[in-house]
């Protein structure tokens, strides 16, 4: 998904999306995972969150609430909050989960808290997205959203086309937004 939403930001020619993932929580509070993944995106950092011109987030669904990762990750935040470096900025949210009914719209919520109280302008999809019309299975105004099913089932044209759109919206709202600041 998040490489989709990217595909999406990257449409707009005066957008660069950049592509982070993060750890996963230890429940062994002795050890630490490892700093860079072998393979895949790199790790995320707060400093990242400071640098960014726009933001979307995403998170498998557990129980109706973001993954302890990222809730980890955000619980680490506090200096940013501070110095309100994210204010203004737009920002948006996708997630997946294993069923059709496994809290999706709760999840995508959870998440926006966080960006909620660093200030951050929140965007949905909008239903003039002709896929939230159509989609069989994942998909939402609040984010973009998959259903894996326990077999892992791939993305749905429909739910590529919303998480693409994302993608789109979030880059065109950072492009507008700076230029009103310029």
């Amino acid at each position: 998904m998040a490489h989709q939403i990217s595909l999406g930001v990257d449409s707009n020619t005066s957008c660069e999306s950049i592509v982070r993932c993060l750890p996963p929580v230890s429940f062994a509070t002795e050890q630490s995972a490892s700093t860079v993944p072998s393979n895949g995106d790199p790790y995320a950092e707060t400093s990242d969150l400071e640098s960014c011109q726009g933001l979307i987030i995403g998170s498998p669904g557990y129980f109706g609430n973001m993954a302890s990762p990222l809730k980890y990750f955000f619980d680490q935040t506090s200096p940013i909050w501070l110095s309100g470096a994210l204010i203004g900025k737009p920002a948006g949210v996708f997630t997946s989960t294993s069923s059709m009914h496994g809290g999706q719209e709760s999840v995508l919520l959870s998440m926006m808290l966080p960006l909620l109280h660093h200030g951050m302008l929140i965007s949905g999809i909008p239903y003039s997205e002709n896929s939230l019309h159509q989609t069989k299975s994942g998909g939402t105004p609040y984010g973009a959203s998959h259903v894996a099913t326990q077999q892992g089932k791939s993305l749905s044209e429909d739910e590529i086309s919303i998480c693409q759109a994302l993608g789109k919206r979030i880059a065109m709202l950072t492009i507008r937004l700076n230029s009103d600041q310029n």
